[in-house]
């Protein structure tokens, strides 16, 4: 009896736990098919606005960048050595040529003045004195028989020279001794020496004065060093423009080695930009070119080409070309980076759509164009703008339709509301 009863309640155990398994079975299986019954919904539509993609013809340009440089820029510093007494400039001070930027302590160099001026009067006296001796006179060229001393032996000479020939025909006549004859002679020949002596005299007493006015030129030389040492005394700019740099302050002791500082003009600015090849025929001088920067993005500085290098650089096989910005309003500066727009003879049929169309991430440019309700991506490469809108070199045809808000909600296949 007691067997049979385990039997039992062990196949009472059994049926029970099967059923409880074909339950959950069924439970499951049901709990799966509501699951899948249960439908997806669809992202919901997006409002856009469109614009045609539009075909116009662009002026084009070569576009470039480059660094802006003063027209002229000079470091200035002094032709001598000295202390700075006065500065006269501050860093963005505006000068004109001429004018003061420091001063350097001169009591020295007029001293030098007074000396050099003393010497040029010396020597003045010393060549008066040298040209009185050979009877020179202002304006009148140096002729030694003027000299007193060589006129008063040309007279003596002739007057015994007169004597002689006179005793020479006496003495044919018998009316004049052998004896005098040869006094007179001796006298004569002593009177020509006397004078050739005077000659040689007057002479060299005038290449005394040529050496005493060789004196005076170079003390006047002297006092003309001296003057101009003391000028420098004076640092001026030697151009007009604006100060970049103030190096000297007051009381500083400074050497033509140092700069006291730095000049530079700023209108008009230069850039030098690099040209392909390809492009040489396209620009000369004179040309027009417009200029921008990252102070300034929605302001174009006009310009034109000024220079144009004569060689083509073999290894990057461009043209070194220079252009003049106007800076009339010193907006621009000297050292800053600036793209530089060359405008070409003729202008291309380009494609052009809004620039708010255009959703860039990670240096992708992306275009949505609008289908049939639906949204299609495409890549686009982008070219040159023009105002609002800007050109598509790829990736959209004229005439297709664009959408131009809402665009960084967007994705490829979506619905749209128009």
């Amino acid at each position: 009896m007691s067997s049979h009863r385990l039997t039992q309640v062990a196949l009472l155990a059994f049926v029970v736990m099967a059923l409880s398994v074909f339950a959950i079975s069924c439970g499951g299986s049901k709990a799966n098919v509501r699951i899948e019954a249960t439908p997806i919904s669809s992202p919901a539509a997006v409002d856009v606005t469109t614009a045609p993609a539009i075909t116009r013809d662009l002026p084009r340009f070569f576009e470039a960048t480059g660094s802006l440089a003063g027209d002229q820029q000079t470091d200035v510093a002094p032709s001598i050595a000295g202390k700075v007494i006065a500065v006269g400039v501050d860093l963005g001070s505006y000068v004109k040529r001429g004018q003061m930027i420091v001063r350097l302590d001169d009591v020295d160099s007029k001293l030098r003045v007074a000396q050099a001026q003393a010497q040029v009067e010396q020597a003045k006296a010393g060549l008066r004195q040298a040209e009185e001796k050979v009877g020179l006179r202002p304006a009148r060229a140096f002729d030694p028989t003027r000299v007193p001393e060589v006129a008063n032996a040309r007279v003596a000479l002739e007057l015994a020279e007169k004597n002689l020939r006179r005793s020479e025909k006496l003495i044919e006549s018998g009316d004049v001794s052998r004896s005098l004859y040869d006094q007179q002679k001796a006298q004569r020949d002593q009177f020509k020496e006397q004078y050739e002596s005077a000659l040689s005299l007057a002479r060299q007493n005038y290449a005394g004065v040529m050496t005493a006015r060789a004196n005076v030129a170079n003390a006047e030389t002297q006092l003309g060093l001296a003057r101009r040492a003391l000028s420098y005394a004076l640092v001026f700019s030697p151009i007009d423009g604006y100060v970049a740099e103030r190096n000297a302050d007051l009381g500083e002791y400074v050497s033509p080695t140092s700069k006291v500082a730095t000049v530079v003009r700023i209108n008009p600015l230069r850039i030098r930009i690099d040209i392909p090849e390809q492009a040489i025929s396209e620009v000369r001088v004179g040309q027009s070119v417009s200029v921008t920067t990252n102070a300034w993005p929605d302001k174009n500085f006009r310009g034109r080409i000024a220079r144009i290098s004569p060689n083509v650089t073999a290894s990057s096989r461009t043209l070194s070309v220079e252009a003049d910005i106007e800076n009339s309003g010193g907006s621009l500066k000297p050292g800053q980076f600036a793209t530089v727009r060359i405008l070409q003879s003729r202008s291309q049929p380009a494609v052009l759509i809004p620039a708010r169309a255009v959703h860039t991430e990670s240096g992708v440019n992306r275009v949505f164009v609008i289908r049939d309700g639906k949204a299609e991506q495409r890549l686009v490469q982008l070219g040159q703008s023009e105002s609002d809108l800007v050109e598509v070199k790829s990736g959209v045809a004229a005439g297709e339709q664009v959408a131009t808000s809402n665009v960084e909600q967007m994705s490829d296949g979506i619905a749209v509301r128009q």
